[in-house]
């Protein structure tokens, strides 16, 4: 039950994220949210390139460690959360000296990436503590916060700064409550014991964050590339919102999935038989193929339905138009980032991780920038992004391969023809009330199903 409970913290997470989005494109101007959004994903990616190392290598590490081991490397893993914060601020202030941006959005884009960074590394040591339970609640909570606080933000001044505010107070409201939730045993350490649990942090985490940052990039130079084209106007902030929105869902399933399985992949892959090894990082790839086929589909089947509803209408052609396209870009998106980088991240091979992400960097920005200079619609640049990531993820299939986890094909296929299902439900009317209950119907059952089929919530474990 404990894994059912956390995977359904995970989907209140992004369906609150999803809410917080529509509510911001009705609450502020299409400019505002435009500004809004690209200093959110600027500052997500700021927090990917100081705390991502960390979160990766606490994963790594912590995952196999024992209780007495564990409390030595949290307590080395906050000491350099605080220092890789010290250094953001620092750094971004004296950056922010040569930037043409507001002053208060580049102060609250930095907050919100401290905030953000310190909060996401104590959650994961809270989970790796064994408390799966609340580490899930944890992420509900903060969830709530940062709607809560980005919406009232927004309605009561109708400004980017004010939105991004509310963000920032969701962030500490989260790490404060965690803090009150749960003390993670710590042991405190000499500074030269630190610095060598430093020094294994950076050679794993440093490459491996460094690939984390690359994939980031991508959306977010798509983004720039496009918008370039549309400039702030109705369409550019109906491509705004598609992009902030369809990321979201692959992100926390991927999250949700990392959460509840890695940790076991991983203790198995040091201290189980290499037969236990490959049934475990098998059962996560057709945990990760299997649903998120399912949410493609869903996404195609639905959002389309939602967005006639909650998009505002200057920004609904824009966004109706390249939807699709950005659904299957974040679906190859997750998996080369996600799926493929598993064996990679369980071998320590972080520099492969490193040149497969730079390698779909410089095809996505080379195909995207011919396709905008070709004339290419928006849906025609996220198009090449989608063909240049397939080609990534065909050249990186290697370890993945070698290591013979192969996802079982039947309930792939079963997966997969549920999402073709469940997609085709979007050529179905939604009016009246009643064809709309009915394709919820049939998509809840479809995903039932699947869910079933794969035991992906392991709640009777197969041998």
């Amino acid at each position: 039950m404990t894994r059912l409970f956390a995977m359904a913290g995970y989907v209140y997470q992004s369906a609150a994220a999803i809410i917080l989005i529509f509510a911001l494109s009705h609450l502020l101007p299409a400019a505002a949210y435009t500004s809004f959004s690209f200093t959110l994903a600027s500052s997500q990616l700021l927090c990917v390139l100081m705390f991502e190392w960390l979160q990766l290598a606490g994963l790594r590490f912590l995952a196999a460690a024992r209780e007495k081991e564990a409390a030595r490397l949290r307590w080395s893993l906050f000491a350099a959360g605080l220092s890789s914060a010290g250094a953001l601020v620092v750094i971004g202030s004296c950056a922010s000296l040569a930037s043409a941006l507001p002053t208060g959005i580049i102060a609250l884009g930095l907050g919100i990436s401290v905030l953000q960074g310190l909060t996401d590394l104590y959650f994961l040591s809270v989970r790796l503590s064994d408390r799966l339970g609340i580490a899930s609640f944890l992420l509900a909570f903060r969830a709530t916060a940062l709607l809560a606080g980005a919406a009232a933000g927004a309605a009561i001044s109708g400004t980017a700064e004010a939105a991004l505010l509310g963000v920032s107070a969701g962030h500490a409201l989260g790490l404060v409550a965690a803090l009150a939730a749960y003390r993670t045993p710590l042991e405190r350490v000499s500074l030269q014991t630190m610095l060598a649990d430093w020094g294994d942090f950076s050679r794993y985490g440093m490459l491996a964050a460094a690939a984390s940052v690359i994939h980031l990039s991508v959306p977010v130079l798509l983004r720039i590339i496009v918008i370039g084209r549309l400039g702030a106007t109705g369409a550019g902030a109906g491509f705004s919102i598609a992009l902030d929105l369809l990321q979201r869902p692959f992100w926390v399933l991927n999250a949700a999935i990392h959460t509840v399985s890695y940790p076991e992949v991983v203790n198995d892959f040091e201290h189980g038989t290499g037969a236990k090894s490959v049934q475990s990082a098998r059962r996560m790839f057709e945990f990760m193929i299997c649903t998120t086929l399912v949410l493609l589909g869903g996404l195609v089947g639905f959002i389309p339905d939602a967005a006639r509803i909650l998009v505002p209408h200057e920004s609904l052609g824009g966004f109706l138009e390249t939807a699709p396209a950005i659904a299957a870009f974040y679906f190859l998106h997750t998996h080369l980032q996600a799926t493929i980088a598993v064996v990679p991240h369980l071998e320590k091979l972080a520099t492969r991780l490193v040149l497969v992400a730079a390698g779909q960097l410089a095809i996505v920005v080379a195909l995207s920038l011919v396709a905008a200079s070709a004339g290419l619609s928006p849906r025609g640049a996220v198009n090449c992004a989608s063909l240049a990531t397939l080609a990534t993820i065909l050249v990186a299939l290697g370890p993945t391969l070698r290591f013979e986890a192969f996802p079982r094909g039947s309930l792939v296929a079963q997966a997969l023809v549920a999402a073709i299902l469940i997609g085709s439900l979007g050529s179905m009317p939604t009016e009246p009330a009643a064809w709309l209950g009915g394709k919820i119907v049939i998509a809840a059952l479809a995903t039932a199903i699947i869910a079933w089929r794969g035991d992906f919530l392991m709640l009777t474990r197969r041998s």
